[in-house]
């Protein structure tokens, strides 16, 4: 057995080591949670403050200045005007949102206005969140933060790739309304789907010329970052997955399996504009795996082709009707404009 010295061995070591280092991410997590609610209760304050002396206008311009300057003399850095400005507006925004009022909690809180709202996300969250004007597009962003443990960075990324309205682009309007207040809930195969999915992090320009191979090779060395635009519930499963038909021989670019859905996805790359004989052959691919791979358990195979053009007509005429097995989607290379993009949900509103 490996040893630290003659009488502690490694495996020992290892459980106490593990137990200092919970400790202190629990300690971590705990000063940053008591910081949020600190600072809501800053800004609740000097709201307060602030309509005591509301009949007077100079008052609420300098009540900032003054106390910005004690702060600062007395707890040092982190008590700019700025800041107090930024845990004014965090109190408005959250002492009347809904957001979090089915996150209760039963512990002590600092103040009777913070005691119904979990903050469950860092101050940097926060701060990014409040920036989002659209209420029910905050709400959707804090919650999928939460539920999937998202960085500051990856929320900024999702929050840049237009998550929200490329997937509220599949959806009616009480579709979006529960996007909104339940986060994405995963239950059916069109719950997994965006259209289009946002490739940015391969770093390929717009215009740049790339075979198909490579288009695969870029998703796998960037697994990690493609997983997360894939969504919930996704897993690597393989990739140039061979198919044999006695002496034929197919291969499928991407293969994964989706733990809510209990089912494998299957992903085609298509470089060019999607034809019929794409989806066709996404079909016998899917056919395959119903009849030969998955489990007794398991649901229904999803395939998707993932193309960088496709005529939406062509794809409806050649699917079945109610089919819920095979998709098209498009990738884009750079960032949509989430301009257009909310455009797209407003005029599809107007038509349902």
């Amino acid at each position: 057995m490996t040893k630290i010295n003659k009488h502690i061995d490694l495996e020992f070591y290892d459980k106490i080591a593990e137990l200092l280092i919970n400790a202190r991410n629990k300690v971590i997590q705990t000063v940053n949670k008591t910081m949020v609610y600190t600072y809501f209760e800053i800004g609740h304050i000097i709201v307060e403050e602030e309509q005591k002396g509301q009949e007077r206008a100079e008052y609420g311009k300098k009540i900032l200045k003054e106390l910005s300057q004690k702060l600062l003399k007395n707890f040092g850095k982190g008590f700019s005007e700025t800041n107090l400005k930024q845990m004014r507006q965090f109190y408005l925004t959250y002492s009347k949102s809904q957001t979090l009022s089915d996150q209760l909690r039963k512990t002590e809180t600092i103040s009777r206005k913070s005691n119904n709202i979990d903050f469950q996300l860092s101050w940097s969250h926060y701060l990014f969140l409040m920036r989002i004007e659209n209420k029910s597009e905050r709400k959707f962003y804090e919650k999928e933060s939460i539920e999937n443990n998202w960085s500051l960075r990856e929320l900024k990324r999702q929050f840049n790739s237009a998550l929200y309205e490329r997937l509220a682009l599949s959806r009616d309007k009480k579709g979006i309304k529960e996007l909104a207040e339940k986060g994405q809930i995963i239950e059916k195969p069109q719950d997994s789907l965006k259209d289009p999915y946002v490739l940015e992090f391969l770093d390929l320009p717009e215009n740049y010329k790339y075979s198909e191979n490579e288009l695969e090779q870029q998703l796998i060395d960037k697994l990690q970052h493609f997983l997360l635009e894939l969504g919930k519930g996704f897993t690597f499963v393989g990739r140039q997955v061979r198919l044999s038909f006695e002496e034929k021989h197919f291969k499928i670019d991407l293969v994964f399996y989706n733990r809510l859905l209990k089912c494998f996805v299957l992903i085609d790359l298509k470089i060019g504009e999607l034809t019929h004989q794409d989806i066709g052959q996404m079909q016998m691919y899917v056919n395959y795996y119903d009849r030969r791979i998955k489990l007794e358990n398991e649901n229904k195979t999803i395939g998707i082709v993932l193309c960088r053009d496709k005529n939406d007509a062509i794809v409806e005429i050649t699917l079945p009707e109610n089919n819920e097995q095979i998709f098209a989607s498009k990738y884009l290379t750079i960032l949509p404009s989430k301009e257009e993009l909310k455009k797209l949900i407003e005029n599809k509103s107007e038509n349902e």
